[in-house]
């Protein structure tokens, strides 16, 4: 079975999980942490190197006060109570996204999970927190321009190399495989660039529910589909549209 070197997921339902059972919705995002907990494990099995969940858009600020700063204290405990196993499960934290804006605690907490497994060889877990798709295409915009202001690079040579390596996923792959939990079909601000060509699987499964099986069903359906990023199959470009 052919596995995705990158996947991506938008961790959706949390809020209606809880709803469904009289519970307050902190309590949908603490098992949406363990559902995280069982697909980093999954992700790891199956060889996957780089996976990235949205945490925390930049639009979640307008939630309920009460509601952000429980999201907040449970990114701090959550941190502090997995950075050891996930370590040891040979993990690297990485962020993406505006991590200054993020009150001081969460953001130490932050730092000090990536700087803890920095060296681990495995899988890489990005979290987007306190990330918005355009927000990141235009601070990637801001930082060719001041290159090219610099006289580091020329205008013309602002091509989609140069965006790509301006965003916070510089380096790595793109994902090969988008998953939505809990039946929503948009993107939400996540990825813009990088999902140009993700092929997308929508769940209707709300992400606390999420396990292993569901996710191996997606990967499943991504050997099942034909890549062909604007091509046509057993046709080599000529260079012709």
């Amino acid at each position: 079975m052919r596995i995705p070197r990158h996947i991506a997921i938008i961790m959706d339902g949390n809020g209606r999980w809880a709803a469904s059972r009289g519970l307050p919705r902190v309590a949908g995002h603490r098992a949406g942490v363990e559902a995280l907990k069982r697909v980093v494990r999954a992700c790891g099995t199956l060889g996957v190197r780089y996976l990235t969940v949205y945490a925390f858009s930049t639009e979640n600020w307008r939630r309920p006060r009460p509601e952000v700063d429980a999201l907040m204290r449970l990114l701090v405990e959550a941190l502090r109570r997995e950075v050891a196993g996930l370590s040891a499960q040979g993990v690297r934290v990485n962020s993406i996204g505006e991590a200054e804006g993020l009150p001081p605690l969460a953001r130490r907490e932050l730092e000090r999970a990536q700087a803890v497994t920095a060296g681990n060889p495995g899988l890489m877990l990005n979290l987007a927190i306190n990330y918005g798709g355009r927000r990141e295409l235009a601070r990637a915009a801001r930082l060719l321009a001041a290159r090219v202001r610099a006289g580091e690079l020329e205008p013309e040579e602002v091509d989609e190399a140069a965006m790509a390596g301006a965003l916070y996923t510089a380096g790595q792959p793109d994902p090969e495989l988008l998953i939505r939990s809990s039946g929503e079909n948009r993107l939400s601000n996540f990825l813009l660039w990088q999902a140009a060509y993700s092929e997308l699987w929508i769940s209707p499964v709300l992400w606390p529910d999420f396990r292993e099986e569901h996710l191996l069903q997606a990967v499943r359906e991504f050997n099942a589909r034909e890549r062909r990023f604007g091509g046509l199959k057993d046709h080599p470009a000529d260079g012709r549209a």
